[in-house]
């Protein structure tokens, strides 16, 4: 009973740490501070990148760990390195290549939605709407549509088909 008690407690400071991390950077980004957001999302990256928690051999937290990366790379689009967020999001496809099947679709949403969110606020529309197809091709399921390219998309005239002259 003992062993259980101190387990419960152990996931429960996790859970709140996590949520602490998240809500944190959160808050660091909504202010403008875009390093600190970063700091704490790599925290969040850490916590479920290990072999026990996203790997080939255990796929127990793949799906968070793919968020996570999400995140990280929105907030380092944010600040100015692409660079560094295009890693993350090649990271973070990684971790849905490894995401159990009846979540892929959710968290691909997630994840491509969040990187093409970032990149649409920073003006880069072009890449927030390549993001977005990517999504698409990826499967990615209803969520990845509440993005700005998506609704931009979703307004944009139809242009007719040309017809020919006789």
């Amino acid at each position: 009973m003992k062993a259980a008690t101190i387990a419960v407690c152990g996931l429960l400071v996790a859970c709140c740490a996590s949520e602490s991390y998240q809500s944190a950077a959160m808050q660091a980004s909504e202010s403008g501070d875009q390093k600190a957001a970063i700091r704490l999302a790599k925290k969040e990256v850490a916590r479920f990148s290990e072999p026990d928690q996203c790997s080939h051999a255990s796929r127990i937290n793949c799906g968070t760990l793919a968020l996570a990366y999400g995140t990280l790379a929105g907030y380092q689009v944010l600040d100015g390195d692409s660079s560094a967020a295009e890693k993350s999001f090649t990271s973070a496809k990684w971790a849905l290549n490894l995401t159990e099947p009846e979540n892929r679709a959710s968290a691909t949403a997630m994840v491509y939605r969040d990187v093409s969110e970032a990149f649409w606020k920073v003006g880069n529309r072009a890449r927030a709407t390549s993001v977005l197809n990517e999504g698409r091709a990826a499967g990615a399921d209803k969520w990845l549509y509440m993005s700005s390219a998506a609704r931009a998309a979703d307004r944009q005239p139809v242009d007719p088909q040309p017809t020919e002259l006789h």
